[in-house]
């Protein structure tokens, strides 16, 4: 019985072997040449790989001269009125007179304000999109936007084409890219990648929790939160980044 399950016919699609009930009853070449029947392939996970691959493609092209940058984060819901508002502005054109682009998510609050400050002050303003539900669009002060579909590819991008992050108050968005940040530092994944907390009091309570709770449960190496840096000072923002560059 078992010698004759092993000859049962089998069909090479690529590098997979399909056999019994796997066997396809059309070739690749076919269902690409044929036009008729269904189109619920183009939303299959192969063709997605392709779709994400775009992405990529799409992400490198736009980012590969973009030279350095820092990457800033911070709630979307940020009002004019806000003084996180104000700041973001401020520290953006602080580091665009350093030399340096500004990437944010391109939406509007500490996004915007990051990006205007920027614009304003002549450098490279970038915004990385993300397609939502109820769609934000990208804000009038990016000078230079990327759109993605997804969320994984975006985040590869504010990593890899930054030399750090500058994360204002913000909310589980925000936080997303904070910890994917530490975990890559942890981990040894980026160097040399500062990561700024800006607003002692917005954050001063989680890191706090961190190091008491996380890291004294033994959850963390001690010395893994010293990677965030709590500052109110935007000078003292800026010289993260010029100090690391010297």
């Amino acid at each position: 019985m078992a010698q004759r399950m092993n000859n049962r016919p089998s069909h090479q699609q690529g590098p997979i072997r399909l056999k019994g009930r796997q066997m396809p009853s059309s070739t690749t070449d076919q269902r690409l040449l044929d036009s008729r029947g269904p189109t619920d392939w183009v939303h299959t996970d192969p063709w997605r790989v392709l779709r994400i691959q775009a992405e990529f493609v799409e992400g490198f092209g736009a980012l590969a001269e973009l030279g350095p940058a820092v990457s800033l984060f911070g709630s979307a819901r940020t009002q004019p009125d806000d003084p996180m508002y104000e700041a973001s502005r401020q520290i953006a054109t602080r580091l665009c007179a350093e030399g340096y682009a500004i990437i944010t998510g391109g939406g509007p609050g500490a996004m915007e304000a990051a990006n205007r400050g920027a614009s304003e002050c002549g450098g490279v303003s970038v915004g990385l999109g993300i397609e939502l539900p109820h769609e934000q669009g990208m804000n009038d002060w990016v000078d230079l936007g990327v759109n993605f579909r997804y969320f994984f590819v975006r985040k590869t991008m504010f990593v890899k084409y930054a030399q750090g992050f500058v994360v204002l108050p913000g909310g589980f968005g925000t936080m997303d890219e904070l910890f994917e940040a530490l975990t890559l530092a942890q981990t040894g994944k980026v160097t040399s990648f500062p990561i700024v907390l800006f607003g002692s009091a917005y954050w001063g309570g989680l890191v706090d929790w961190l190091r008491a709770t996380m890291e004294g449960d033994g959850k963390t190496t001690p010395g893994d939160v010293d990677m965030l840096h709590v500052t109110d000072d935007v000078d003292e923002v800026v010289s993260y980044f010029v100090a690391e560059d010297d």
